[in-house]
């Protein structure tokens, strides 16, 4: 309990240090936290927020790896760690201990953002500020709890999530993976709650254009409900939350969604899934799969850059390598509309409306090149075909293993076994400081 309070308040304390692309405001008497808390300004709740659309980018780089390894979407070659073609990939029958730091550095962080999120929704009530006011700071800090809290119950599965830690000295019970769900959902109904007749009194940064009012952060609440909705198995509930949200069924807006956005120098961050084109010794190699199972035409595989030279590590090879972002300044997607199309796509077959289904999916294909779908119009077939445009329309952005987890496909049955005695993991273990 100790190494967590130590944890939420440092992360909470670095979360007051932003950059001037993120809100072109600097702190510079860096605010103590019980002054934050205790006598709350407008200034230091701006902060605060600002701070926390900050504190959403760390941890990505981990959680995209790690789980792409494990979905066999990518290797991760990397000469300082070694355990990244070991433990992920279940060299030799090698099981996830919970101490892995893909796991450990992407739970800090989201905790992090969690944490910062109570201490602006346990301040705002704190201070004479007009009650619309009030409202936006609320929705802002559940929406962001609750997307923040999914990050990990998604790496703990069934294993569960604990969602209170407002009290770290008296942490939440984990929850049940069902219960982690509900909580979650609740998070972000509450949060789109409060967004309705909300003002914003703070900024958000470039990746939020768009997506920064309340009405439009709205839109961006309901996006991640409706991404929550369908791993919980509730497609009739995605529907409705897709209404409310920003898809579009016209194919140029595929693109459209709030990003997270990375910059050079200062306290900034850069993009962590970016790689130096034909780099040795510290690559994103793409797994085989995805090179030999692409359909013909299918301008997807552009995400893959083929190498000058083949590379070979620890028993795994490959030919290509990522090729998803331009420059270490990449800003990386929080959901866009093509994923927006590809949950109605799956809530929709998954009711029996396989018209609709085909005409989001028959979107996304026309958009890399394919004609339109012309297979089987049956349950299992169209599950098959989401499930290979979510495969490429979404690779290596933290979807995969997620994905063939609730379809039963997070197996040897359905994936390669690339080294004799390598396992597929399901889920990571409760790291050993959190056990209660």
């Amino acid at each position: 309990m100790k190494k967590l309070k130590y944890i939420f308040l440092i992360g909470l304390l670095v979360s007051f240090t932003y950059s001037c692309t993120l809100d072109e405001v600097i702190d510079p008497n860096q605010p103590s936290i019980d002054g934050v808390v205790g006598n709350p300004s407008a200034q230091n709740l701006r902060l605060l927020t600002q701070g926390l659309e900050s504190k959403a980018r760390s941890g990505v780089g981990g959680f995209i790896t790690a789980t792409g390894s494990i979905a066999r979407e990518l290797y991760d070659f990397n000469a300082s760690d070694p355990t990244t073609t070991e433990t992920l990939i279940g060299k030799g029958g090698a099981t996830l201990t919970g101490s892995e730091p893909q796991l450990t550095g992407t739970m800090f962080a989201r905790y992090q953002a969690v944490k910062s999120a109570d201490f602006i929704l346990s301040s705002v009530d704190q201070t004479s500020l007009d009650e619309n006011i009030k409202k936006g700071y609320r929705g802002v800090a559940l929406t962001y709890k609750g997307y923040m809290l999914l990050n990990v119950l998604n790496l703990l599965g069934s294993n569960g999530v604990r969602v209170d830690i407002e009290d770290p000295n008296n942490l939440g019970p984990f929850l049940s993976e069902s219960e982690g769900f509900q909580a979650i959902r609740s998070l972000l109904d509450q949060g789109f709650s409060e967004l309705q007749g909300a003002q914003f009194d703070f900024t958000f940064s470039a990746g939020f254009d768009g997506f920064d009012t309340p009405a439009t952060f709205a839109e961006f609440n309901r996006a991640i409900a409706a991404r929550v909705a369908t791993q919980q198995g509730d497609y009739a509930g995605a529907l409705s939350l897709l209404a409310d949200s920003f898809m579009s069924m016209n194919a140029a807006d595929l693109n459209v969604g709030p990003k997270r956005v990375y910059a050079q120098g200062g306290t900034e961050l850069l993009n962590p899934i970016f790689k130096a084109p034909q780099q040795s010794g510290d690559q994103y190699i793409v797994h085989d799969r995805f090179i030999n199972d692409i359909q013909a035409g299918d301008t997807r595989i552009n995400k893959f850059r083929l190498r000058d030279d083949p590379v070979a590590r620890d028993g795994l090879n490959g030919t290509h390598e990522i090729n998803l972002y331009a420059s270490a300044t990449s800003p990386i997607d929080h959901i866009r509309n093509e994923e927006l199309l590809l949950i109605y796509a799956e809530a929709n077959i998954q009711q029996n409306n396989f018209s609709d289904a085909v005409d989001a999916l028959d979107i996304i294909r026309n958009a890399y090149g394919l004609a339109d779908y012309s297979g089987p119009v049956t349950q299992d077939a169209l599950i098959d075909e989401m499930l290979y445009n979510r495969a490429y329309s979404l690779w290596a952005e933290g979807h995969a293993m997620f994905d063939l987890r609730r379809y039963g496909r997070l197996n040897s049955t359905f994936l390669p076994i690339d080294r004799a005695g390598d396992i597929i993991h399901t889920q990571f273990p409760i790291p050993p400081f959190e056990v209660q």
